[in-house]
């Protein structure tokens, strides 16, 4: 292994222990898949749907400059780890379906995307972001377990290595 090598695998090594940082004692995703949202068609779903996938679950909103900046990394991640079977979910701390049309649309956004309506701060808060801020993404593997989570907004490497752990 080269210096280079060794060094891009310890990177690598401290982005995943940073985003696991604290995720021992993780809040249960029991609030998540019992959760009925909407989608962006203004459709009912149950997120009890999504139980034993692996998932990036992102909470954002429109007026949330660090989210804008990480929608096309968002982007980048379903298309890269989708066929592995990760599915990216944004999940939008909004109330009007056709506002989140117009967004999706001149943001190219591609994966998957649903409204909160009312409720979302809680979620994410029984999530364990207490602070309720945004952008907030957690990881969760196909036991339903949370492996990873960040408040702030993700780099690609964070992504990546949140999606890794997320598919093991």
């Amino acid at each position: 292994m080269t210096t280079q090598e060794s060094a891009l695998t310890l990177r690598r090594f401290f982005v995943v222990a940073l985003l696991l940082w604290g995720t021992a004692n993780a809040a249960s995703t029991d609030a998540l898949f019992a959760a009925k949202l909407v989608t962006s068609d203004d459709k009912p779903i149950a997120l009890e749907s999504l139980r034993g996938k692996p998932l990036i679950v992102n909470f954002w909103a429109r007026w949330c400059a660090p989210c804008r900046v990480e929608i096309p990394e968002l982007i980048k991640t379903q298309e890269k780890y989708g066929k592995r079977g990760l599915t990216v979910i944004g999940i939008g701390l909004e109330d009007k379906a056709e506002s989140v049309r117009d967004f999706m649309k001149a943001y190219e956004m591609s994966y998957t995307v649903l409204l909160a309506r009312t409720g979302g701060i809680e979620l994410m808060q029984a999530l364990g972001n207490t602070r309720a801020g945004l952008p907030f993404t957690v990881a969760i593997g196909a036991k339903g377990n949370i492996v990873a989570s960040k408040l702030g907004a993700m780099n690609r490497a964070e992504l990546d290595a949140a999606a890794e752990v997320a598919l093991k």
